[in-house]
């Protein structure tokens, strides 16, 4: 797989984000066959919906289209370590493989503040790739709290 591809693409879902003033978190699911078949960004402001991060949008769509609540043989991308709830719905989807950008020092629960991805007590460890287009998906973040903090 090209995971710098993909993560191009979920740096596009979350300019998305970006657009409507949500925190610019974007997500995409890639199929065994490098088909896209989830795609999702930040809009838990938008649709009052605390649920509704990127990764979340991504996996619902990609669920509809396989019709199967399990992503056994998907890689989900996202250009931020996901949170606590995202990782504990991505561990009970099964996806297969986590790419990821930057870390999230504050809410990451693949590495920053929780390591849930590879706890032995849980029933399914995904494969984890870090850092992937770390700059770019870093800088999308920072630059729209820097533009936050400026109004």
């Amino acid at each position: 797989m090209d995971d710098q591809f993909y993560m191009m693409l979920a740096l596009k879902e979350a300019q998305k984000a970006e657009d409507i003033d949500e925190v610019p978190v974007g997500a995409v699911i890639v199929d065994e066959d490098n088909k896209v078949v989830g795609q999702g960004f930040n809009r838990p402001i938008s649709t009052n919906d605390p649920t509704s991060h990127a990764e979340i949008n991504a996996m619902r769509m990609a669920c509809d289209q396989l019709k199967n609540y399990r992503l056994t043989k998907t890689s989900l991308y996202v250009t931020i370590e996901p949170c606590i709830m995202c990782m504990g719905a991505i561990i009970h989807a099964r996806v297969k493989r986590i790419v990821f950008g930057a870390t999230d020092p504050k809410w990451g629960a693949v590495s920053s503040l929780y390591n849930i991805a590879c706890d032995s007590r849980l029933n399914h460890c995904p494969e984890i790739v870090s850092g992937v287009c770390k700059e770019e998906t870093r800088q999308i973040i920072k630059k729209f709290f820097v533009n936050k903090r400026s109004k």
